[in-house]
Parts: structure tokens; sequence; C-alpha cells
């Protein structure tokens, strides 16, 4: 899988600027403030790194970067100054990291960076600078045969005032950089590659970890009665999986539970969708990355917490056995459903991984991810994870850890009143309503499968799962959307 980038955090030395090779990073505080590393190579370039900030009329925004190739009296290829902005906070920091690592790439990043980030703050400031660097410091490059196109990075060194706290700080960060990175490999695989059994596998080898594994075949499906998840893999060669990963980080109390949506590829199905752009739909398992990038991060950081991640793994093709429209098929809890449109599958899977979660395990509270639904996208863009709550203070709890770790995300309404677009004629339910409130019948429909005792989130990560441009801290593609925030959930409830 792809690894971020190792920082080394040390103490400045004396010499230590002059002497840097490769790219240099030096550090401003808003429109005027500059950082001591910023004074000092000011000075060696004979003021040439404030006359540039003032021709260029500098407004000092976090990320603001102005690049100075060979800069005169130092050593480097080349010097970035980087704001910070006036009054940094962690997310400000993260941006302006993620800055660094997409200016430095290629042949650049290959000769190494140093950063010079002494006089910036808190500890923490200097860690979200490197959590940020991290992020944005990925590329997924497996297919590229030449050898320009392939990315590598070399020695990272970040100059602190306190380098040992700065570390500790960025210890956990590092762990959830790696859950970033797992999920975004995921999406980004093809799905030649990545099919059920694969998927299956990499999960699977995430027990050296210390994550129990378990994988329920088609077989223990049925004997569960999992009818609406196998219905979705009929048409496909590719067998139908659940697989379950448990982290026992706790006590005695019960676990939180991570449902995600795996489907590894989606044609839609026999409501075959248009030929035009679903080659990215091998991203539908983008809500089953994201389960298994937390599960990553929670491992490698030692997360103090009960965590089980349950994902469906399928694929959705037409066929001659493929699921039609008008079957009726029984759910694992008991409800009939009738298929009007094969392409809204993720709900069928979910129906059932969301019962199963709660039968077996009791959870304390449960979350599932996925790329639901296009009127999401519709909805909140490619900005924002639109999410459903049948619990206002578990939605209040997940919105501040979503703010916190910097991923947006939009609560939308439910309500009784949408039910009645998915009553059927024929059975319980049926599983789409139409377009009217796509997003939000599609949470109504989920929430028939959730107890009433159970705090429960639904979060549609249908636009912000794939991007077709590069964000602050990922490049255009899979972005791992949820780790950073799940993670910041869960780790609040440890303090508890």
């Amino acid at each position: 899988m792809s690894a971020p980038i190792e920082i080394e955090f040390e103490t400045e030395e004396e010499g230590a600027l002059a002497a840097a090779a490769g790219t240099v990073v030096v550090l401003a505080l808003g429109p005027e403030g500059l950082t001591p590393a910023a004074l000092a190579a000011d000075a060696a370039m004979g003021g040439g790194l404030t006359r540039a900030i003032a021709a260029a009329e500098w407004k000092g925004k976090p990320g603001d970067l102005i690049r100075f190739p060979a800069p005169a009296g130092l050593s480097a290829d080349a010097l970035l100054l980087v704001s910070l902005g006036a009054e940094p906070g962690v997310e400000d920091a993260r941006k302006a990291g993620g800055a660094v690592s997409a200016a430095v790439t290629g042949k650049a990043a290959k000769k190494g960076v140093s950063v010079f980030a002494g006089g910036t703050g808190a500890p923490e400031t200097a860690a979200a600078l490197a959590f940020g660097m991290a992020l944005r410091a990925y590329g997924f490059d497996v297919y590229k045969t030449g050898e320009d196109d392939r990315v590598e990075r070399g020695e990272v060194r970040l100059y602190a005032d306190a380098p040992e706290k700065v570390s500790r700080a960025a210890r956990d960060d590092m762990a959830v950089a790696e859950g970033v990175f797992f999920a975004r490999d995921l999406v980004n695989e093809p799905a030649n590659v990545l099919g059920t059994e694969e998927f299956a596998a990499r999960l699977a080898a995430m027990g050296e970890l210390g994550l129990e594994i378990e994988i329920l075949e088609e077989a223990d499906l049925r004997s569960l009665g999992m009818r609406a998840l196998l219905g979705v893999g009929e048409g496909s060669v590719q067998p139908t999986k659940v697989v379950v990963m448990h982290w026992r980080g706790g006590g005695d109390e019960a676990p939180v539970a991570l449902v995600g949506k795996g489907v590894v590829f989606d044609t839609g199905g026999i409501s075959l969708k248009p030929a035009g752009g679903m080659e990215e739909m091998t991203m539908d398992m983008g809500g089953a990355g994201l389960v298994a990038g937390v599960m990553r991060a929670l491992a490698l950081r030692g997360a103090k917490a009960n965590v089980v991640g349950l994902v469906g793994l399928v694929e959705n093709m037409p066929d001659g056995k493929a699921q039609r429209p008008g079957d009726i098929v029984k759910s694992m809890k008991g409800d009939t459903i009738e298929v009007i449109n094969t392409d809204a599958e993720g709900r069928l899977l979910l129906a059932d991984v969301l019962w199963y979660a709660q039968e077996r395990f009791k959870p304390a509270a449960m979350m599932n991810f996925a790329t639901l639904t296009g009127a999401m996208i519709i909805a909140l863009g490619h900005q924002y994870a639109g999410y459903f709550a049948n619990d206002d203070a578990f939605a209040d709890e997940f919105g501040a850890a979503a703010k916190a770790a910097g991923e947006k995300a939009w609560r939308l309404p439910m309500d009784p009143a949408f039910d009645k677009q998915i009553k059927s004629r024929l059975a319980d339910i049926k599983n789409t309503g139409g377009r009217p409130a796509g997003s939000i019948t599609a949470a109504q429909f989920l929430k028939r499968f959730v107890k009433d005792e159970v705090p429960w989130i639904h979060v549609d990560i249908a636009g912000v799962a794939l991007v077709s441009e590069a964000t602050d801290l990922a490049p255009r593609g899979a972005t791992g959307w949820g780790v950073r925030a799940v993670d910041a959930l869960v780790k609040g409830r440890e303090t508890r």
C-alpha cells in the first residue's frame, strides 16, 4: 500500500538553514510576521524575501506561498515562503503543510525538504503542519510505468522548538494518515484488481495489526437470511462477502459499529447506468474503504476503544441471473423489499449488514457510510458529505468531530412524511422513492433497519469520496474522506 512520508522532527542547530539542501521551507505569520528562520533567510538573501513580499502584494493567508529558486546565500535549490496565517489554528497549519507538499513534486521532492517551524507557537501547530504535508504527499502510481510518473519523496526534516513534543503530538496523526492512504488506495484500485476476494484479503492482512478479522462467505450469508445483500450480487461471478473487523482496545463497554458499503463495481445491474462516467463506479466501495481506513488507524495508534467495522462486499452486474426490477427479496430483519431499481443497490446491502451488526454486537452507537445517492451530489456538490441521524446528541457529536478534523459534513432532515414515497404496493417497502428528496428517502429506507434504541448516523459520501480536482490535503482522485472525522469521534469517546 501507499505509505505516508516519514518526517524527522529535530532541533534547529546553528547553520542548519544555510546548509540545508533540496527545498527549504520557511514560514510567515500573516501578511507581515516572519518566523526567525524566515528572517534569517531574508538576511542571507540580502532582503530579497521581504522585497518579493512587497512586490507580490502578499496577503499572508493560510497556505499562501512564494517560491524562490536558487536563493542567494543558501545551499538550497529552492526556498518556499509559506504562510500559516496571522493567528494560526490547527486547520490553518494543515492547509499550509498541504501547500508545501503540493508545491514540492518530482525531482525536487526526491532531493528532500527541510521545514523550519521554530517560532510558530504550540507543538500542535507544527504537528498539524506535518500532518498536512503527509496527507497531501500522496500519489497512486501503481500502474504508471514511466520513471517520471512515479511518486517518490526524499528525506523530510521538520525543525521545531520542542521536537520531542511535536513528535508526540504528531504520532496519532501519522497513524491516521496511514488509514487515509489505505482508504485512498482501495478507492483508486480498478475493479479488475480489487474484486471482492482481493478486497477481503487486504482486510484480512490487517490481522497483523491486532484487529480480529472474520470473513462471512455466501453460505454464511444465506444461513443468516441476508437475501437483500445476496440479491445485489446475483449477476456477478464475484462472490458476495461480509468482512468483520473488531478492535478491542477498551474495557467491557459495547462497541461503536461502523458499517460500509463495498460495491466493488456498480453497473447499475439490469437498470444499467449510462456509459459516460461509468468507469468511476470503481469508487462505489468508498464506504467500505472509509471503514477499513478507520480500523487501520485505530489499530496503529492503539485506540482505547471498542470498535467493530463491518463491510459488505459485492459487485452489481447485469446477467441472466441478475436481480430484476420488480423482484421481491426478504431481508435478514424479515421485512420484504420490492426492488424498483437495481441501481439502488447500496441500501439493500446496508439493510442486512446494519441488522446483523445490531443483532450480533449490540452496539452503543452505529454509523454507516456509503456512496449512496447521486442526489447528494446535487444537494451538496463535492464539498460536503451529507448525514442523517436518529439521535440529536450523536449527530452533534459527529458534527463536532468532523469540524475538528477539517472534514465538511452537513446534517439533512429525516421525517416520516417521506416514508410514503417508499411504500410498496406488494411488499413492506420498496428500494427507491423516485427523484424528489432522493437522499432523504434513502435514509428513511435505512432507518427501517435500525432499532429505535440504537443511536445511528447515515453518512452519504457520494460527492466527497472521489474528486476531479485536487483539494488542500489530497490530489485529485480518492480523498479518504471520513477517516479523520470518525477517528476524531472515537478519540473523543476514549476520554469519557
